[in-house]
Formats: structure tokens, sequence, C-alpha cells
């Protein structure tokens, strides 16, 4: 399955549409997600962001030998998009 993070845009056809990372995270935990597609800004901090879910991913990889789907970045958050391109980055040099 295909999943969109994002509490404004719609997703693509064929993806499944979250809005809160718990949300997200919970779904990359029954190992049946193939791509993400996250946003940064959720309109709640404090419910979390999509660099939230990049944390999750980083640690299950280390802890718990997680394999991750294909990861996207589409937020218009410039300073947040590069620090999550930066883990996803790094996500990718953890997988191999």
């Amino acid at each position: 399955m295909k999943i969109f993070l994002d509490d404004i845009r719609n997703p693509p056809n064929g993806w499944i549409q979250v809005y809160w990372p718990d949300e997200m995270i919970n779904l990359l935990k029954t190992g049946f997600v193939e791509e993400i597609s996250l946003d940064h800004d959720l309109g709640d901090d404090k419910r979390g962001t999509g660099y939230d879910v990049l944390l999750w991913i980083e640690n299950a990889i280390v802890m718990k030998n997680f394999e991750p789907p294909k990861i996207k970045i589409h937020s218009a958050n410039i300073s947040a998009r590069r620090r999550m391109e930066l883990a996803v980055t790094n996500i990718n040099k953890l997988r191999r």
C-alpha cells in the first residue's frame, strides 16, 4: 500500500491518506507499506510532524531490522524539507 501523510493536500489516486504521524507509524508496523509520501507541517506540532515518522523509521531500522518503504517528501516548508531529505539519505545508508 502507498500512504500519503498530509493535512491539506489530497493524495494521488491509489494512495491512502493519513493525517498524523501515529497513523502512518501504525501502518508502517504492518509491513505492507511499499511507499510513503510525507508533509512536514500537519497543523498541530504537538501531535507531530512528518519528520517524526522519519525518526521512527531510523530507530526501527537500527533496533528492529525494519525494512523501510520507498520514501518521498512533498513538504513546502523549505528548511524542514531539507532536514527530512537528510534523514532519508541516512535511512538509505542504514538499509544497506
